[in-house]
């Protein structure tokens, strides 16, 4: 059964990410069926831009604990997400938690309902938001990153939009498909790598410093405590 679920109309292809059941979680089938699929839109002429959305109530809820892609393995879908030569516009209307907000970092346009709530969650589990940072830091408003990603607490999608997470409102999908089939194949490449250098300098820097630490976090004591707990749906044993 298919992870990703594709639909093309003039030029746009749009990605769903169909893996309700676990809320879209981030495992290693489903990471590298939406590489391939990007892949494939990535070659195909006939497509001018990617809408990466999803079914149920939920974006993703980050990396799936129980059959995790390897951290290299993610950070080459995310490396793939910014230097795809077509536009990736990400659609949020619902959830989004932990590593789904290092796929909306990694689109160009991220559009969202009123409703939608986003978490970077690590730090409750005893890791960090790592490999994510790599798509997240270069765009998002310095303080409201550093509380977000230090408390772990839910803000909605009016904070989003300050802190430069989100573009704007759901309701403008529509406006940004027309004026991304208004532009030209060409100026679309051109531009885009213009918009991402800022991102990919950070992957060059900072990618295998990050993939380290992820792995080294995720091996750790506490982290073990921390993915226990919250499968068994209680307080890890630091909780003051």
């Amino acid at each position: 059964m298919s992870l990703i679920r594709t639909a093309s109309e003039r030029g746009i292809t749009t990605l769903t990410l169909d893996s309700p059941d676990n809320r879209n979680a981030l495992s290693a089938a489903l990471v590298a069926e939406l590489s391939d699929a990007l892949a494939a839109c990535g070659k195909d002429p006939a497509v001018r831009a990617v809408v990466l959305a999803h079914t149920g109530t939920t974006f993703s809820a980050g990396a799936d604990l129980k059959a995790p892609p390897s951290p290299y393995t993610f950070v080459d879908l995310l490396r793939q997400i910014v230097e795809l030569p077509k536009p990736v516009v990400g659609v949020v209307d619902g959830h989004a938690r932990a590593g789904g907000l290092g796929l909306l970092g990694a689109c160009d346009v991220v559009l969202a309902s009123e409703g939608a709530d986003f978490a970077l969650t690590e730090v409750r589990i005893g890791v960090a938001p790592a490999v994510i940072a790599l798509t997240l830091l270069p765009k998002l408003e310095p303080r409201s990153a550093a509380r977000y990603f230090l408390t772990g607490e839910r803000f909605g999608t009016a904070e989003a939009r300050v802190m430069g997470l989100v573009t704007g409102p759901l309701a403008d999908l529509g406006q940004v498909l027309d004026g991304l089939r208004r532009a030209s194949p060409q100026g679309l490449r051109a531009t885009k790598r213009l918009v991402t250098a800022r991102v990919l300098e950070t992957f060059e820097r900072d990618a295998e410093e990050l993939v380290q630490l992820s792995a080294t976090l995720f091996a750790s004591t506490e982290a073990r405590e921390g993915m226990t707990a919250f499968l068994e749906r209680r307080d890890p044993a630091w909780r003051l």
